[in-house]
């Protein structure tokens, strides 16, 4: 199909110059969640330019990734699906053989010009690994190809939870059940595997990291170990509420800039938006979120073919998942895990893999439109 030079054919919300489509509202929401992001990191890290300079190269790296998988169709990224997939596996053994150690867990992968999580593509390629092994089959899954959806989703978990990342492994492990999930299930099928998941729960407490353990016993009751364990979630709500509804203001936040809140530009830097910006500086960043998960699940909705909308459903809800743990985590709804908040954490692989993703919803939308001219 031959396109115009300029063409404004595609919708109020995309844009196609030249050939070129870029979904309008994903790319606005992301860059005013980056631009909030970096003012809170430069608070977060006690003032310093260098370190918001490189989150910007770094979000600028991303939003080419974002454009350039954009442009993808959503018949390729259903060819490659496997092989990103085995080679993304190949990339966590290859972690476990020779990888970097970071904060007491061995999660980089160097290979000379870059370092990188492998992890952090997992949250996408098992996406696409399981969108693509359903699309040529009747939906529901029967139970033997939920049987082998299990094994494509739960063997790159069990090699990430061994680095030990296990808020990744949870992430990645939800990223594949729930675009499952959307494929539908019979009631019999969701019984037996809720069931097995209750089942194992005894089998993965006997095999969680005794850090682990203690983050949820400290969970119930944080008071327990206020020094250790405990000290996480306990200075984090202290932050939030002193926060109130307005804030302190930017850069007077007390717990970060006196160093009491723990990994303030990373796991925590949800609490430090919540001290200086408050309950409304908070409510508008989830907003935020929410119009990017609604997005991606309406793109999911016109998509036209079954891999276009799983993978479209399933990266929506990871996303949604995605930012519930940190926010939840940071607020004492669940358990300390090591989940950064997406594009303001400070970080580079989760922020252009989360880019990625995104180009991957506007790749399915705008082939939707092209195929509609």
């Amino acid at each position: 199909m031959t396109l115009r030079s300029i063409e404004m054919g595609i919708g109020p919300w995309a844009l196609r110059t030249r050939g070129i489509v870029i979904d309008v509202p994903i790319l606005l929401v992301t860059v005013s969640i980056a631009i909030l992001g970096f003012f809170v990191l430069y608070s977060a890290v006690g003032e310093s330019l260098s370190m918001v300079l490189r989150q910007a190269f770094r979000f600028g790296i991303a939003l080419m990734v974002f454009g350039l998988i954009a442009q993808i169709s959503p018949r390729l990224l259903r060819i490659w699906s496997p092989w990103i997939f085995c080679i993304t596996l190949v990339f966590l053994l290859m972690v476990m053989a020779r990888g970097e150690f970071g904060g007491g867990a061995q999660r980089w992968l160097d290979i000379g010009i870059v370092q990188f999580q492998p992890s952090e593509i997992m949250k996408i390629s098992v996406p696409m690994m399981v969108a693509w092994f359903m699309h040529e089959r009747p939906l529901p899954p029967t139970f033997k190809q939920l049987l082998m959806l299990l094994l494509i989703f739960c063997a790159p978990t069990f090699l990430i939870y061994q680095q030990p990342d296990l808020g990744t492994a949870l992430l990645v492990m939800f990223s594949g059940g729930l675009t499952v999930l959307l494929a539908g299930l019979s009631l019999r099928s969701i019984a037996i595997l809720g069931v097995l998941s209750l089942s194992s729960i005894p089998v993965l407490w006997h095999y969680m990291f005794q850090y682990q353990r203690d983050r949820v016993l400290t969970f119930f009751n944080p008071e327990s170990d206020p020094l250790g364990a405990g000290y996480n979630i306990i200075q984090s709500k202290i932050a939030l509420g002193s926060g109130g509804l307005f804030g302190k203001g930017w850069l007077n936040g007390t717990q970060a800039h006196l160093e009491f809140l723990p990994e303030r530009s990373t796991d925590f830097i949800f609490a430090v938006m919540g001290e200086e910006f408050g309950l409304l500086g908070l409510l508008l960043l989830l907003g935020l979120y929410l119009l990017l998960v609604g997005r991606g699940l309406y793109i999911a909705s016109q998509a036209q073919d079954t891999f276009s909308r799983l993978l479209a459903g399933g990266l929506s809800l990871t996303f949604f998942v995605y930012v519930f743990v940190n926010s939840g985590m940071v607020s004492g709804l669940l358990p300390i895990v090591g989940v950064p908040l997406p594009l303001v954490s400070a970080g580079g692989t989760s922020m252009v893999t989360l880019m990625a993703g995104f180009g991957i919803l506007a790749a399915i939308h705008g082939n939707r439109k092209l195929l509609a001219t």
